[in-house]
């Protein structure tokens, strides 16, 4: 019996993995959330569960969106935590846990929705976020993992840092999980920082393609690729119209190159990209 989730409907699930991609967290160039949409958009999926947002949600940290009509009310819509479970091609269950995080009671989310998955069956967790990096955009989307034991974060690739960081849920959900032995893993695509505040396709489909890899699910990714090759061709198009732009990004790419070839040292200051972020959102404003 849960306090917060309500079920809506109970599907057969076969061998169900759990994603989760919740807002309010570090997701730079909302990879996450265009990981998520995109998963959504290629599998048939329905509603499994909604969480009480009135016990969760903060409506005047996130308040609800009205639509108006020619000054007519035409709809109320709330943010809502919920559950989809979607079907993949080879027939692999993938449940969606999206929506805002929690404002409040996070014990009790994290403990409730651990006691789903496990009512459900789920054998293993993915989470999908993303941070901005001292990467150049020239270069392939590298992930980070956090997961629950170290032959995970060895699979997919950590950086090799001790470090205290504030927590999402998406954290708390998978330390919950990692104690109540089910496997979770969350990956983190690695974000150009002067694109982080725009849209970055290339980044979601790094993120879609890991997840289907170790979820052993095929995924489609042609549309988030299109998009990447767009993004990359506008972003080319700006850096080349200063050289200081392309002397950042050279600079970005030795260092890039420097890590792959040797054990990655910790995160400095990033190099000054905020001019090139502001030219480039300004750029494709005028491109519509």
């Amino acid at each position: 019996m849960s306090e917060l989730a309500t079920i809506h409907s109970l599907p057969a699930l076969e061998d169900p993995v759990l994603v989760v991609a919740m807002e309010g967290w570090i997701d730079a160039g909302l990879a996450a959330a265009t990981a998520t949409a995109a998963l959504l958009e290629t599998m048939p999926h329905q509603l499994l569960a909604t969480f009480d947002g009135d016990a969760l949600i903060d409506h005047r940290a996130r308040r609800p969106v009205l639509r108006i009509v020619n000054g007519v009310h035409s709809g109320l819509h709330w943010p809502e935590i919920r559950l989809q479970a979607a079907t993949s091609r080879g027939g692999r269950s993938v449940l969606l846990l999206v929506g805002p995080e929690p404002d409040m009671r996070w014990h009790q989310f994290t403990a409730e929705v651990v006691a789903l998955a496990q009512r459900f069956g789920v054998t293993q967790v993915i989470g999908l976020g993303a941070f901005p990096a001292p990467v150049p955009h020239t270069r392939p989307i590298r992930l980070a993992a956090t997961a629950s034991t170290a032959e995970l974060a060895a699979e997919v690739g950590f950086l090799p840092v001790t470090i205290d960081v504030p927590a999402g849920a998406q954290a708390a959900l998978e330390h919950a999980f990692g104690e109540a032995g089910m496997p979770a893993v969350g990956l983190w695509a690695r974000v150009p920082h002067y694109v982080s505040a725009m849209p970055y396709p290339a980044a979601a489909a790094a993120l879609v393609e890991e997840m289907g890899r170790l979820a052993h699910v095929e995924v489609d990714t042609k549309a988030l690729t299109a998009a990447g090759q767009s993004t990359f061709a506008q972003v080319e198009q700006l850096v080349a119209a200063s050289e200081e732009h392309a002397a950042m990004v050279r600079q970005l790419e030795s260092q890039h190159d420097a890590e792959a070839e040797a054990p990655p040292a910790p995160f400095g200051p990033l190099p000054s990209g905020d001019e090139l972020a502001a030219e480039l959102e300004r750029f494709l404003r005028g491109q519509g």
